[in-house]
């Protein structure tokens, strides 16, 4: 074999093995739920609700055991999917501060090389956005000063059996989709990329708050709560308030759980969060029934994740913002023409990964600069190649509202190593997942040769201190220039912010806490 026929071999393995039957590039349809628990897409976790369609997606896909966040909040979150870059390379830092508008996703590859690209539902990407209360929270987070910033985690039943439509924002965006891939995706002589983002299954927001509640309601009708096994609901354990980790414990405080709970009321919560992932899934499988519908299913490729999991109060708490398995964890599942069925991988991988994935599934080269690794050697039939091995880590890390510090997660093996801030000023965690998948036992000086051997690799992948003094600076910049934008109304704009206080008291010694972390040490 000559050496041109031998490299046009080496580039058809590496860009050209996934086609149709017809061999035209595949249409590449992906569905990013919110606050999506991965481990309900296998067992033991998928016993406790019924997901027909992600059960689908398992047996004639892949399902990856082990895929997590690259960050446990919205935006940045998605903009490590959307850029295939850590958040710390693009300076994602919260919900406000994300990528830049003319970022260029996979999505603007995709279309630049031929496919027909449509974008629709919740993209959250971009810089700008979210509350007011919500960034200032995040820009304030280590001033040494306890508030209350969301609501109560409540539960609360709507409609009868016959309520199937809940989230109908969701709804909207879905029927928009279906409708597109009828109308669009059918006619299309170019392959076509859709993207639709969801809301569900993340809490609504509590309307008895006010106009700047953040999301503690978890809402569904009985419709859906049939489809959980309230038998199987476990109540997770916690620590005592007293063994915490202080990290943990401002993440409790802060999220209004650190009061008394009913065993019922925990129960509640999660069958309530089942049950809105289930009307999640609905919505995955009219994309699929419309793929189907149209003959177009067997020549696309299919991707169901989240951009984070959901506590759903383990831990002492709701929502995410932790690296704990409840909020790191999410979905992977991915089907398609060329690609294994009912596999499961145990690979540790993340959101970064589908950049590259995406666009080695549409035969189009990845851009050098990226963090992520293709994923295709792990699905293809065919073996293929690639020149780049996955690495046995994934990266995750945290800087928003919540946490009072800088969190970084490395998965490797069986362990996840948390550190923080300077890795000096605050204690590391170490859990051993096979042997503590609750994540109650803090071995870290336990195990002190594993805890420098993972911190040493952390370091060698990002050089967390320097991030975390990086973000110190940009929230006391962003929040010293948003004050001064106020002028005299600042005292009146932040006692309005969502902070449950009493305000005379509290709201006082927060403002002298703020003067003093901000002009303090500048």
């Amino acid at each position: 074999m000559n050496l041109v026929l031998l490299a046009f071999v080496v580039l058809f393995r590496f860009y050209g093995h996934i086609s149709c039957q017809n061999g035209s590039r595949p249409n590449i349809v992906m569905v990013m739920s919110d606050a999506f628990d991965g481990r309900l897409t296998f067992d033991p976790g998928s016993k406790v609700v019924h997901l027909p369609y992600v059960n689908y997606l398992r047996e004639l896909g892949t399902t990856f055991l082990n895929a997590y966040t690259n960050s446990p909040i919205c935006c940045p979150s998605r903009a490590a999917m959307w850029s295939g870059q850590f958040v710390h390379l693009t300076q994602s830092w919260n919900n406000y501060k994300c990528l830049n508008a003319n970022a260029t996703t996979w999505m603007d590859l995709l279309e630049a090389n031929g496919y027909l690209t449509k974008m629709m539902g919740k993209l959250d990407f971009t810089s700008g956005s979210h509350s007011v209360s919500n960034r200032v929270e995040a820009w304030t987070r280590d001033v040494p000063f306890l508030l209350r910033q969301e609501g109560r985690p409540v539960a609360q039943l709507v409609g009868n059996k016959s309520t199937v439509r809940i989230m109908r924002k969701d709804w909207e965006n879905t029927d928009k989709a279906t409708q597109w891939i009828h109308q669009r995706g059918a006619a299309s002589h170019q392959p076509f990329a859709l993207y639709l983002g969801l809301n569900l299954p993340h809490p609504y927001r509590t309307e008895s708050l006010g106009p700047t509640a953040g999301g503690s309601t978890f809402l569904t009708s009985p419709y859906w709560l049939e489809k959980v096994s309230s038998e199987l609901i476990n109540v997770p354990k916690w620590l005592p308030v007293s063994s915490m980790h202080p990290i943990d414990y401002y993440s409790t405080f802060t999220k209004n759980c650190s009061g008394d709970f009913t065993e019922q009321e925990v129960k509640s919560i999660r069958a309530f969060y089942y049950a809105m992932c289930a009307e999640a899934d609905s919505m995955l499988g009219q994309v699929i029934s419309a793929l189907r519908e149209t003959g177009l299913l067997n020549n696309t490729i299919m991707i169901f994740t989240a951009d984070h999991g959901e506590l759903a109060m383990e831990h002492q708490q709701f929502y995410k913002m932790s690296m704990f398995e409840g909020s790191s964890h999410v979905p992977l599942l991915i089907i398609g023409p060329g690609l294994k069925s009912g596999l499961q991988v145990d690979q540790l991988v993340s959101l970064v990964d589908l950049y590259p994935t995406v666009l080695d599934f549409a035969g189009v080269p990845a851009p050098g600069f990226i963090s992520g690794y293709s994923l295709l050697p792990l699905l293809s039939k065919a073996g293929s190649f690639s020149k780049n091995q996955h690495p046995d880590w994934v990266l995750s890390e945290y800087h928003g509202c919540n946490v009072n510090t800088s969190t970084y997660m490395l998965r490797s093996g069986r362990w996840k190593y948390i550190a923080y801030a300077d890795g000096l000023s605050v204690p590391p965690q170490l859990f051993d997942l096979t042997l503590d998948k609750e994540e109650l036992h803090n071995v870290a000086f336990k195990y002190p040769d594993v805890q420098a051997h993972l911190d040493k690799l952390l370091r060698s992948i990002v050089d967390y201190p320097e991030v975390s003094a990086t973000v110190h600076l940009y929230s006391k910049k962003a929040f010293g220039a948003w004050r001064n934008s106020l002028g005299g109304n600042y005292s009146q704009v932040i006692a309005s912010l969502r902070w449950h206080v009493d305000w005379q008291k509290d709201m006082l010694a927060y403002e002298r806490a703020i003067d003093k972390w901000l002009f303090g040490s500048l």
